[in-house]
């Protein structure tokens, strides 16, 4: 189900730490107080993620009730953003990328480079 988000209008991930023993409801609470964004709005996926890259967590508010995702990878891991601690809207590319363990926040960016800077 993870590997294809074809059904979700949007995917958010938590960058930065998790702690993954967190259930739906502190998960949910993450969601609503440090994000500032609505857990119950329908077809909306958060993914978070641990210490360990082999590991993550989906909270999915389905209208009825919420769905709790679990994946461990055997191999590999997930190439997780750590730098801050803010949810990232991802595009459904990126989404792709991170399943398959690709980096999706370029480490170093390119950056616009203003000619008055190299004289």
């Amino acid at each position: 189900m993870l590997n294809n988000a074809s059904g979700f209008r949007k995917v958010y991930i938590a960058a930065g730490y998790t702690d993954l023993r967190r259930g739906i409801d502190g998960l949910a609470s993450i969601v609503k107080f440090n994000f500032q964004l609505d857990p119950y709005e329908k077809d909306i996926l958060f993914l978070f993620c641990g210490r360990r890259s082999d590991r993550i967590k989906g909270l999915v508010w389905e209208g009825d009730g919420f769905l709790l995702l679990y994946k461990r990878l055997e191999l590999g891991g997930f190439s997780w953003p750590r730098t801050k601690e803010e949810a990232l809207e991802i595009t459904p590319e990126q989404y792709r990328a991170l399943m398959q363990g690709l980096e999706i926040v370029s480490r170093h960016p390119i950056q616009e480079v203003q000619p008055s800077d190299l004289l």
